[in-house]
């Protein structure tokens, strides 16, 4: 299996789309993950990430410059109980709503599909940590369309037990730039998770994305035992 450094592979590409990463951290004691943002139209970059209490959403930069909001205000990262759900669409809802009535991940993510933003069908990817005994898990998922044909949804999900330290799983929506932009395709990539703070590790991973594309970055520490955090947040518009 090929493991990435994180600067090598965000420099792979120009345009990633939205990504998610998630692992945990070499001393075996946070997980860790970071989502990020990135835009080629106005509409799309017209964004900031914001706080709110353990949650995070998306608002406009400029609301007199916002088109269409439907596919770019959502909440990316919500908070149940010992789980954090981190998406790159208003599924965040869907599965914090359908885990709170006893779905499982996976069942919530099948109520839903691919983005209908055509001749894109941006992939939904999403992912969730869940914490319990002093241990951690985590998934990931993408719900894509069938080589670009929007009749036919594909369903991944990539569950991760015990992961190792100094390892992350990482997930993004497009296999690089182009009209309609290629979804992305195969397994998560694993990448090599620093023994580094948190600032450092937010630096890392803004200083290696795209200048021109990127728009936003959160990234969370989560104390594997407490369920204390650290959290994060960088904007290209401020």
């Amino acid at each position: 299996m090929k493991v990435s450094a994180i600067n090598e592979e965000l420099n792979s590409l120009a345009y990633h789309g939205r990504g998610i990463i998630i692992g945990k951290s070499p001393d075996g004691k946070k997980a860790v993950t970071a989502y990020f943002i990135m835009g080629r139209s106005v509409n799309n970059r017209n964004r900031v990430f914001v706080a709110e209490g353990d949650a995070l959403r998306t608002k406009a930069f400029d609301e007199s410059k916002m088109v269409d909001p439907h596919l770019i205000i959502y909440y990316p990262v919500r908070v149940l109980g010992n789980k954090t759900i981190v998406t790159n669409g208003d599924q965040t809802d869907t599965v914090y709503e359908l885990m709170d009535r006893q779905m499982t991940f996976e069942q919530a993510l099948r109520t839903r599909e691919f983005e209908d933003d055509k001749p894109n069908f941006t992939p939904r990817i999403s992912g969730i940590i869940h914490r319990e005994g002093g241990e951690m898990n985590f998934a990931l998922s993408i719900l894509k369309s069938a080589e670009g044909d929007d009749s036919s949804c594909e369903r991944f999900t990539y569950a991760y037990s015990n992961p190792l330290p100094g390892r992350a799983k990482f997930i993004h929506t497009y296999r690089g730039d182009g009209n309609p932009l290629p979804s992305f395709e195969g397994e998560p990539k694993t990448l090599q998770l620093p023994d580094m703070d948190i600032d450092s590790l937010t630096e890392l991973i803004w200083s290696n994305l795209n200048s021109d594309n990127k728009v936003s970055l959160f990234v969370r520490y989560i104390d594997i035992a407490s369920g204390e955090t650290e959290t994060r947040i960088v904007n290209k518009n401020i």
